[in-house]
């Protein structure tokens, strides 16, 4: 099967045209890792370039130096090349405040900051915080501060989530819904309580903690406070899908080489397609590979075993050959503990430089590590060949999509020099698509 295009990740990062790169797909895959890499990359090319993170962990933050990461970006220290790198971390309810007090006069915004219903929804109704990833990408495509945008999306359990909250939130705050509600307080009495207990049974988690008249005034006092802004969440809603929708936007989606993660990055395609959203390419992270490909598997094992058969029954029983213990191999030095605990006087015990004697139980053990590590390969061969047949079925499903694969890395990323090295990886994607 052919292999799918190469992700070409410079001339993607380096176009002036590209001013917002949105990474996404599901959870643990990698994103704020890929969203990091690539703004930094973009900066040491000479991009102004800020990244969003929604995730709540604070590894961007580190890997990049930073204390810590809130609403406002940070620039980051330590970029090289005459480009520059701010981060920041979304604060979903600061983010909120902010665009009350940018829509209304002093009096009505601490009005509407200190009402009950509005702290509530805020803090933690359905859908607010991707709501509010894409408001803070509207204010900073506005502002026309930065170069470029990389968007780190929230972690959610579906793929929908971030493209479909934002109109949900914005349909409820439209005003429709919200004077729904405002109805049965003009009402009054119990028909328009039983009215109003109708409509919040739509409605889910900390709304309902609130009860009665209480209730009633504060979503009357909201109504009220906020009835000038409730058309603007929606236009500006709708402005931002359509931003993402714009040519200067570019959609990555990242996912691991495994099948449920490529399950859903091929959803993801699919849902990005049909929306017109325009898609980049998928970024495979944490690809193995091996520097002995050209030995298979069955090679390996069919080796190891003839090892074994050849050793036959020479190394059952005590010493050397209990250095490899149910297929691990152990440290080869507690098999001459005994000798070390005589301290060396023993004319049978062997010569610190070796001797002829000891040359048969050396062979041994040679055999058996050889055996072990032939073994250990042929796992390690069987995994790529698994990871292989997972991207083959995802390029049969969609073979328009580029590629871009990212060697799995020995450990985790924690600074500058990781983020450089998996740009460079996503970058030199010709010259490593041979070796993965």
């Amino acid at each position: 099967m052919d292999a799918a295009a190469p992700l070409d990740i410079d001339p993607l990062l380096d176009d002036p045209k590209t001013r917002i790169v949105v990474c996404c797909g599901s959870g643990g895959v990698g994103k704020t890792t890929t969203a990091a890499a690539l703004g930094l990359r973009a900066a040491e090319r000479g991009r102004k370039v800020v990244v969003l993170t929604i995730d709540p962990a604070r590894r961007l933050a580190q890997s990049m130096g930073i204390d810590s990461l809130d609403n406002t970006p940070r620039r980051v220290k330590g970029v090289e090349g005459d480009g520059e790198l701010h981060a920041m971390m979304l604060d979903m309810k600061r983010t909120f405040d902010e665009i009350v007090e940018a829509h209304a006069d002093p009096e009505r915004a601490r009005a509407i900051l200190s009402n009950p219903f509005y702290q509530s929804l805020s803090a933690g109704f359905a859908g607010t915080q991707e709501y509010m990833a894409m408001e803070k990408l509207g204010q900073l495509r506005s502002r026309d501060t930065w170069d470029l945008i990389v968007v780190d999306t929230p972690p959610s359990r579906s793929a929908l989530d971030f493209l479909d909250a934002p109109k949900r939130l914005g349909s409820f705050l439209d005003g429709k819904f919200i004077r729904l509600l405002m109805a049965p307080a003009k009402m009054g009495g119990r028909a328009g309580m039983k009215f109003l207990n109708v409509g919040m049974s739509m409605m889910t988690g900390t709304l309902g903690k609130l009860l009665g008249g209480q209730l009633l005034r504060d979503v009357q006092t909201f109504v009220t406070a906020m009835d000038t802004m409730f058309g603007g969440f929606r236009t500006r809603a709708d402005a931002t899908y359509r931003l993402l929708q714009a040519p200067g936007t570019a959609f990555l989606v990242v996912a691991a080489p495994e099948r449920d993660a490529l399950r859903e990055a091929a959803y993801f395609v699919e849902r990005l397609a049909a929306d017109t959203m325009p898609l980049a390419g998928l970024v495979l992270n944490r690809v193995h590979g091996s520097g002995a490909a050209r030995l298979s598997a069955e090679r390996a094992l069919a080796a190891a075993e003839h090892l074994d058969e050849d050793r036959g029954g020479e190394d059952r029983g005590e010493g050397p050959g209990e250095n490899l213990v149910d297929g691990r191999i152990v440290d080869q030095g507690s098999g001459k503990a005994e000798d070390r605990g005589t301290g060396g006087s023993s004319p049978e015990a062997p010569s610190p430089t070796g001797s002829e004697d000891s040359a048969p139980e050396d062979g041994v053990s040679v055999d058996r590590l050889t055996a072990g590590l032939l073994r250990l390969h042929a796992e390690r061969m069987q995994v790529l060949a698994r990871e292989q047949r997972t991207r083959d079925r995802f390029t049969a499903l969609h073979p328009e999509v580029p590629v871009a694969e990212v060697a799995a890395l020995p450990g985790d990323v924690h600074d500058l020099a990781g983020l450089r090295a998996i740009g460079e990886r996503l970058a030199a994607q010709e010259e490593t698509a041979g070796a993965l």
